[in-house]
């Protein structure tokens, strides 16, 4: 394992699951990473959307009033960790007065309530994607699973995240990286 000194930075990429991963939880996921520090790091599944909560349904359960401006968003599931907790990644036009991560120059990440009832009556940001639930790893936790062929790392991009389908985002974040989705394999080589 490298030292903590020469460790990368996936702040502000995506982790592509390979074929394989061993955890059906992550099976064909795409993570957006909102930190990675040696102190571990912390993630949003978006491309894995609940099917049976929209973004209006969780409104009405926290009893935050609607609007006409009200998306019809779904809610995704983000990960394993604190799945009754949820977060919004969103694009970087919105500050909330409470607190914001600003991840990286075009995204944020807030999990304060205060985003959910500007979203819910047209004041949020342009871009947003409600989840609950993220993917959390210890002290190199994640570079061991990369090591061992589990994750491949890209570019993020609006695009990608927002303007895609659920199903769209993993085979597209792999062929923006020039990886054909059907020809890669689930075990690792060694030379």
């Amino acid at each position: 394992m490298q030292s903590p000194e020469t460790t990368v930075d996936f702040t502000g990429q995506v982790l592509i699951a390979m074929p394989g991963m061993g955890d059906p939880r992550f099976d064909r996921s795409v993570i957006y990473m909102c930190s990675h520090s040696d102190k571990g790091a912390m993630g949003l599944i978006v491309n894995k959307p609940n099917r049976g909560l929209r973004f209006g349904d969780l409104l009405e359960q926290m009893s935050i009033e609607t609007s006409d401006e009200t998306p019809d968003m779904p809610v995704y599931f983000g990960g394993p960790v604190e799945h009754g907790r949820g977060f919004v990644l969103h694009s970087r036009d919105y500050v909330s007065d409470i607190s914001t991560l600003e991840v990286s120059p075009t995204f944020a990440m807030t999990a304060t309530q205060d985003i959910l009832e500007d979203i819910a009556v047209g004041k949020g940001p342009a871009l947003a994607m409600m989840v609950l639930g993220y993917a959390g790893w210890g002290p190199g936790q994640l570079e061991q699973e990369i090591s061992q062929n589990g994750w491949l790392n890209g570019e993020a991009s609006h695009a990608l995240i927002f303007e895609n389908t659920a199903d769209e985002i993993w085979p597209d974040s792999l062929r923006r990286m020039g990886v054909d989705a059907v020809a890669l394999s689930a075990t690792a080589g060694r030379a």
